[in-house]
């Protein structure tokens, strides 16, 4: 099985998006693994989807599908344990449910599923694929013919600072950078040139302050039933529902059930207003 591009989902306004209306794709052959693909959406700006392994399941890479890409990825645990790996380096990093990963362009992964539950993860990828990003941007690396799963230098010397280069950077829940901003608790995550990705805690009864954005944004429920209105658009949420907000839309969130709603979202490329 050679490499084929994924489907492109896009839109041309603010659109509610379903868990079940994602687009299905399996991504892999022998060599590589196969990975279930759950696209939410893959446009000029942003790539969003949700990729799933099953309990003892792995992905590496292989020569038709190279695992090195010229984007910043965000990995977001939504189910499971996911054991992430630089096979280039040797780096291992472990996250649960809740955590994430983030790694920048360049940068060789293999992910593994070591919980007892399906693994499934909310993965935001900016620039995107239909930039030439993806598996077209693979071809051209360097080949990476052997793979490792240990850093030389740590043993012995674990404590006393070893090996300092990081490529894998995990983002606990509670190492977010938070702030109290429009009404609501926003928590976020990472912020590079090309993509910022949050989570976004409404309380019951609450409704945010409409933003807007000089990118798109993919916003992903969590918890609870989370409502959002965006350029004449309304629709509420269920967890594994998703929102996407055009460039320059404005939008705001809320939560009317009684209970607390929780999202997270991915902006790219830039999260700040507009440019005027």
């Amino acid at each position: 099985m050679g490499y084929r591009a994924s489907p492109r989902p896009s839109f041309d306004g603010p659109t509610a998006i379903r868990a079940t209306d994602a687009v299905r794709h399996t991504w892999g052959d022998e060599g590589a693994g196969f990975v279930e693909d759950w696209i939410y959406v893959s446009s000029e700006l942003l790539h969003a989807i949700v990729f799933g392994l099953p309990p003892g399941g792995a992905f590496r890479h292989s020569e038709s599908f190279r695992t090195v890409f010229a984007a910043d990825e965000l990995l977001h645990v939504l189910q499971g344990t996911l054991v992430l790996a630089n096979p280039e380096t040797g780096e291992v990093v472990r996250a649960e449910r809740g955590d994430s990963v983030f790694f920048r362009r360049d940068t060789w992964h293999h992910g593994f599923s070591y919980g007892d539950d399906a693994l499934r993860v909310l993965e935001f990828f900016a620039p995107p694929p239909a930039t030439g990003t993806s598996g077209a941007y693979a071809q051209t690396r360097p080949y990476l013919e052997e793979s490792s799963y240990a850093r030389a230098g740590v043993v012995g010397n674990l404590m006393g600072g070893g090996p300092a280069a990081r490529s894998l950077r995990v983002v606990r829940r509670g190492d977010a950078v938070w702030q109290l901003d429009r009404n609501v608790l926003v928590g976020l995550v990472v912020s590079t040139e090309h993509l910022t990705v949050g989570t976004v805690t409404v309380p019951a009864g609450h409704t945010s302050l409409a933003e807007t954005h000089g990118g798109e944004e993919l916003l992903y429920v969590t918890r609870g039933e989370l409502r959002v209105e965006a350029g004449g658009v309304d629709a509420t949420l269920s967890p594994g529902d998703a929102f996407f907000v055009p460039s320059g839309t404005p939008h705001c969130y809320a939560s009317d059930d009684g209970s607390i709603a929780e999202g997270i979202f991915g902006v790219a490329p830039s999260f700040g207003p507009p440019a005027s």
